[in-house]
């Protein structure tokens, strides 16, 4: 082997990088749920310091996926998405907020149709869930926000996306990360729980989430994959969830309205959503490597297919 083949050897063994989506999913779900399932049988207060740690566990398995990769250009990625904000193009994160305000406008306005009063358009004077022992509901919700995207885009939507176009990439996720939150209707005073008055509301919040995860995945790709983007508008959304004065009624309207947002995205940004240039090689496509290392063997001999 001569010197170049090796220095492509220990630069492959640096950049390349195979993902585990399904053991990522196995451990962040066992971990939480292994806080979460006994917080149902605590006191409230006890129960929601395993809500929080349980609540960490995507993030924390996330984190040492991404540091134990041995992978420098999956580290250089994480970093990117945490620190890049220079390369947000912010105007989308602000209209996509504004168009899930429309959401919550359009949803109500249809409600009406169904006996729902426009009363809804004002603000609660409170959550309709505690802070479950943690602090204030806006603490927990803002906790929520921060923790659970360093979790879902320090690695488990890529994981996802390297195998699949971000079509079925965001449909996988949404259920997931949907059924994530199972058990949180056991656990008194969060908002899951609230919902068990009507299991047609339960059910509608699980389905719910398989048309938001959309709209996530379409937030993280026109920000530049940026975590922060992400956390805003996710922060945004169960803002908007719990200060908007919504009957539970009209948030079943909503998960309708919700589909329809999303299909339309899909439909208009079906460039981005069915493109498969990315499965196998994410990270190298991101950053160019595939194309760095064209060019070197070219370089080198002549033709790219001389080093195969």
């Amino acid at each position: 082997m001569n010197k170049w083949n090796k220095g492509m050897e220990g630069a492959s063994k640096r950049t390349s990088y195979r993902y585990r989506p399904v053991l990522f999913f196995a451990m962040a779900y066992m971990f939480t749920w292994a806080f979460w399932i006994p917080a149902i049988f605590l006191p409230q207060k006890a129960g929601g310091i395993l809500m929080l740690i349980g609540l960490l566990a995507p993030a924390v398995v996330s984190t040492v996926f991404v540091m134990t990769s041995g992978s420098d250009l999956l580290k250089k990625d994480l970093r990117l998405k945490i620190i890049g904000f220079y390369k947000v193009k912010w105007s989308n994160v602000f209209l996509a907020v504004l168009q899930f305000a429309g959401i919550v406008v359009c949803s109500i306005l249809i409600s009406t149709a169904f006996g729902q009063s426009l009363n809804q358009f004002s603000f609660t004077d409170d959550f309709s869930f505690t802070g479950v022992g943690i602090g204030s509901a806006l603490i927990t919700i803002t906790l929520a926000s921060i923790i659970e995207e360093i979790g879902w885009k320090g690695y488990c939507e890529d994981s996802i996306g390297a195998y699949m176009n971000w079509f079925l990439e965001s449909l996988v996720f949404g259920a997931l990360w949907s059924f994530w939150h199972f058990p949180l209707i056991f656990i008194k005073g969060t908002y899951q729980a609230g919902l068990m008055v009507n299991p047609l509301y339960v059910i509608n919040f699980f389905l719910s989430g398989i048309p938001l995860g959309f709209l996530i995945t379409w937030v993280y790709l026109v920000s530049d994959r940026s975590i922060l983007a992400c956390m805003i508008y996710h922060l945004a959304v169960n803002f908007l969830q719990e200060k908007i004065a919504m009957t539970p009624e009209t948030k079943c309207v909503e998960t309708l309205v919700v589909t329809l947002a999303a299909a339309a995205i899909v439909i208009v940004r079906k460039d981005m959503f069915f493109e498969t240039r990315h499965v196998g090689r994410l990270l190298e496509t991101r950053y160019g490597e595939e194309n760095i290392y064209e060019k070197r063997r070219e370089k080198k001999t002549g033709t790219a297919s001389d080093c195969i």
